[in-house]
């Protein structure tokens, strides 16, 4: 029987083979070169260039240039401070830009020759790979070998790779050393030209493995994994052959702050984004920019928005692009024109207490487009299993497209995902019905953060994600419903 009755042409990895749907199985089988292993033990959408990244968050000219001028001068002129630092921490509340201007320094070290490798790391991306820690060294070791005057690496790093094809299934420390540390002290003395920098985003985005056989709870494996990357960024900070600064960003969560906490200050500086990078006139900047193409793209009058009404959503963005973000995707959204989005946008605007509520603004715009749904509760649910349910249980390289989602989700009360989740195309990528191959995607982690805080969604009667996940599983596999998934990947428990 098929699994999915309306479903055809597209692939799910590392699941049972269901009639016309391919089934790949990834692993390291014999025969295959140590390049190919290589290459399928990489997170290819973590790079900074990646398709997957194609509309990540970057820097208008003109904004951001402090902090950006700030760490570009500690890469490319960090040796000649009295006590080099090795590892710089950019740090700052959710919202604030920090994905943003760790892309925009990475494509500006690209440019100069100067990005050795980076990692971009997302908790709702669609790739499994870029949640989780197992692919970060060999991932970075891959990109280092992509610049001539570090190929001469490869033959270290295959010959460690064909000597022990498991070694990607072990201590991210033990990877350090096989394919980065000791493929370095194989090179000569070189010249201060060339890459200088590895460039880590979202630290705090890292993941535990949903198969993880640890009797630890979800929030101290996760812990413990950024933990590890964190002690593997130090080993090769401090180890003579490493020749890179190492740009780390993330929110200041306590296990990240308290790991530089008692860091030597000789190893690591920090940036804080704050008021000091003047973030309202960088918000300005942003939202001037997009009206007027909004303006040019509408027809709309050079006097629309007015100044006030601008000054009035700078204020309120309280230093958070993503608000300014959200905002200019809703007003630019296609179901209605753009001056009665604005509209709404502006009645939502009261005074918070911005200590109390920080994400008071932020959090009324969210609820306002989730109210906009036919069903908030079950829009709710349905967003939370797609990310911590289904995407969440995903294997290394595998890609869960929303087409699976959908039949998934759809149940005998025939819930039609065109019509639940029509509203929210300002907080999350929808694929289109015929597309076969794209993921569901949140534009920002704070919306998730967000839908999993009832103080802060305020919608009442959401259900548990876990038990509505459960019973869809157990109704398919029993065949009471109209449709069936593919069959439960292995390692998954009630």
């Amino acid at each position: 029987m098929s699994n999915f009755t309306s479903a055809h042409d597209f692939s799910i990895k590392n699941l049972v083979q269901a009639q016309n749907y391919h089934v790949h199985h990834q692993g390291n089988s014999p025969g295959r070169s140590p390049l190919e292993l290589l290459r399928e033990n990489i997170a290819s959408g973590a790079l900074h260039n990646s398709a997957e990244r194609c509309d990540a968050p970057k820097c208008l000219p003109e904004t951001r240039v402090a902090v950006q001028e700030e760490i570009l001068s500690w890469i490319t002129k960090g040796d000649e401070d009295r006590e080099p630092k090795k590892i710089l921490w950019l740090s700052g509340p959710a919202g604030s830009g920090k994905t943003a201007i760790t892309g925009s320094v990475a494509e500006a070290c690209k440019e100069r020759g100067l990005l050795a490798a980076s990692f971009f790391f997302s908790s709702f991306s669609g790739s499994a790979n870029r949640r989780s820690k197992r692919c970060f060294v060999s991932t970075l070791a891959y990109q280092l070998i992509q610049h001539d005057v570090f190929q001469p690496m490869e033959e270290t790093i295959f010959s460690s790779i064909q000597r022990n094809p498991a070694i990607f299934d072990t201590r991210l420390s033990d990877q350090l050393e096989s394919l980065v540390l000791s493929p370095l002290r194989t090179l000569g003395p070189r010249s201060s030209a060339g890459p200088k920098v590895l460039i880590i985003d979202g630290l705090d985005e890292c993941l535990s493995d949903p198969f993880d056989t640890a009797t630890w709870g979800v929030q101290q494996r996760k812990e413990r994994d950024q933990l590890e990357i964190l002690a593997v960024l130090l080993q090769a900070a401090v180890d003579p052959a490493f020749p890179f600064r190492i740009l780390l960003a993330s929110r200041p969560e306590p296990i990240i702050k308290n790991f530089f906490g008692t860091l030597s200050q000789k190893i690591h500086s920090q940036i804080f984004i704050d008021e000091k990078y003047e973030p309202d006139k960088d918000i300005a900047l942003f939202l001037n920019s997009k009206f007027s193409e909004i303006r040019r793209r509408y027809g709309l009058p050079q006097s629309w928005p007015s100044d006030a009404v601008v000054n009035s959503l700078v204020e309120n963005a309280s230093g958070q692009f993503i608000y300014a973000a959200t905002v200019i995707r809703f007003v630019d959204d296609s179901s209605d024109s753009p001056t009665k989005q604005l509209d709404r946008v502006l009645r939502l605007l009261q005074p918070v207490d911005k200590d109390t509520e920080p994400f008071g603004q932020l959090d009324a715009l969210y609820r306002h487009v989730l109210s906009s749904t036919p069903n908030p509760p079950l829009v709710v649910v349905w967003l939370v299993t797609i990310q911590k349910g289904i995407q969440g249980f995903q294997t290394e390289g595998q890609i869960v497209p929303a087409i699976f989602c959908r039949q998934f989700l759809q149940g005998a009360l025939g819930e039609g995902e065109q019509g639940l989740l029509r509203n929210l195309g300002s907080l999350m990528y929808i694929p289109r019905s015929d597309d076969t191959v794209s993921s569901y995607r949140l534009y920002h982690k704070s919306f998730m953060d967000f839908l999993e805080d009832p103080s802060r969604h305020c919608i009442p009667h959401v259900k548990s994600w876990w038990d509505f996940f459960r019973k869809r599983y157990v109704a398919i596999l029993k065949g009471v419903l109209p449709y069936s998934t593919p069959l439960m990947p292995s390692g998954m428990a009630y």
